[in-house]
């Protein structure tokens, strides 16, 4: 079996992180919300009925100033004015989806994403989320949770949400270099993230993440090593370790420094290895994908007892059958179909406005796609999957021949039946799905929109 060095320089391809299937490169505009509206009443009524709950993301797209390695849908200004007007936006969408449903909905999950959302003032955090959660019932074992800016997290801030039912926060570190934080633009001493870690935990909230990349410009083994202990020493509960994704043709704000400052294949390789080991020699468990949890956060509970979920925020122990994103770009994931909002802040508005929902782009599922879905789902939550005698043509076209190169490696076992992924197989999981990714496999021009997977 080769080592894993060689591995890695086999399997380091551009391959989905597939927090959806089919990926965004493979949705189409959607000419009207009539089909989007239909399948959303349907599956609202069968998801209240299971008492199972809406998860809910909110897009808060504001930051005060651009951080040059972000690919998120982001809006810069230091003009608090904008606040209000968004906030009335997202409710006011918030309303439309409330008009297509016969019941009171249940809310099992909210999550607050940008951008930055600690953009925003208490009180207006506060009258955000009263807004939402007006005529709704809150399932007694909802998850609320929020990303944070450590420069400008304030105890406000957090008490305020705390109040109101938060209890997880996630900070975007990335890295304690100053190097490296003057050329991502993103200038955040140590002691800021101490203090926010500090703050929240104060105050109550029960799981603290931290966001990591690695493969920034300017990285050094030394640097990531110091960065990692410091981040040990303040004990986060989950550590998502994330791959710097070099996508300028996509986001033109990468283009603002040079690519020969980035570390080579082999360094970004080793930083790698030594964050994994590190995390390891620390007590985190390897949830998969990027994500390190202690063992008494939720998602390793998850993990070992098998509801381990994803989504477009990543791996997460809430699983519902619908999630609603609200705001500029959100995405709504049914079950059936997805949809995906404006990117554009003006066209947003706009389509709101109209009293229309704001949706652009999405994908209406078939059997086959809900299908492979389920494949991909299993095994990059649970680490296997069984096949159905159904899809054997498909399987033997575009996912048998990949499986069985993998399974010689040593990233799988394969069976008549399904697979398991191996403990070597993990590090290696999104090119194990990309096996079940026929959408991709059988187009001639796949899109070359993803980042590599180390």
């Amino acid at each position: 079996m080769p080592d894993f060095n060689a591995l890695i320089n086999k399997y380091n391809q551009a391959v989905p992180r597939y927090t959806s299937y089919p990926t965004v490169p493979f949705w189409y505009n959607l000419p009207d919300s009539d089909q989007w509206e239909m399948n959303f009443r349907e599956q609202f009524d069968y998801t209240h009925k299971s008492k199972e709950g809406l998860s809910i993301y909110l897009h808060l797209p504001f930051c005060e100033s651009l951080c040059t390695y972000c690919a998120c849908n982001k809006k810069i200004t230091t003009n608090h004015a904008v606040e209000e007007k968004y906030i009335a936006a997202i409710l006011k969408e918030w309303g439309l989806y409330k008009q297509l449903m016969d019941e009171k909905p249940l809310i099992k999950s909210i999550h607050l994403g940008g951008g930055t959302p600690t953009f925003f003032s208490p009180e207006n955090l506060k009258s955000l989320i009263n807004g939402l959660l007006d005529e709704t019932t809150v399932a007694a074992d909802h998850a609320f949770s929020l990303e944070g800016h450590p420069n400008n997290t304030t105890v406000e801030q957090l008490q305020t949400l705390h109040d109101l039912g938060f209890r997880r926060i996630s900070y975007g570190v990335q890295d304690n270099d100053p190097i490296v934080q003057k050329a991502i633009n993103r200038i955040q001493p140590l002691e800021n993230v101490k203090r926010a870690t500090e703050n929240a935990r104060s105050i109550g909230f029960e799981s603290v993440n931290f966001d990591l990349i690695y493969g920034l410009p300017f990285q050094t083994l030394k640097g990531e090593e110091k960065t990692i202990e410091e981040t040990i020493s303040l004990r986060p509960d989950r550590v998502a370790f994330y791959s710097y994704a070099h996508v300028p043709w996509k986001q033109k704000v990468q283009r603002l420094f040079d690519e020969n400052d980035l570390p080579s294949a082999n360094l970004k390789t080793q930083l790698y290895l030594t964050g994994k080991r590190m995390f390891a020699e620390a007590g985190y468990t390897d949830i998969g994908m990027d994500h390190f949890a202690l063992p008494n956060d939720e998602l390793y509970k998850a993990r070992e007892q098998g509801t381990l979920h994803r989504n477009f925020m990543g791996y997460t122990d809430v699983h519902s059958n619908m999630l609603i994103g609200l705001g500029v770009s959100a995405i709504s994931d049914i079950g059936v179909a997805y949809a995906q909002n404006h990117k554009e802040l003006e066209l947003y508005y706009r389509s709101l406005e109209m009293d229309e929902f704001p949706v652009t782009k999405g994908y209406f599922m078939d059997e086959i796609d809900m299908a492979f879905k389920q494949y991909i789902l299993q095994t990059i939550c649970k680490g296997k999957t069984s096949f159905r005698q159904s899809h054997q043509e498909l399987l033997n076209i575009y996912t048998l021949p990949m499986l069985k190169e993998m399974e010689k490696d040593g990233l799988l076992e394969l069976s008549v039946t399904g697979l398991k992924v191996t403990t070597t197989g993990f590090q290696f999981v999104r090119n194990i799905c990309k096996a079940f990714d026929i959408k991709w496999l059988s187009t001639e021009n796949s899109p070359a929109a993803f980042s590599k997977a180390v």
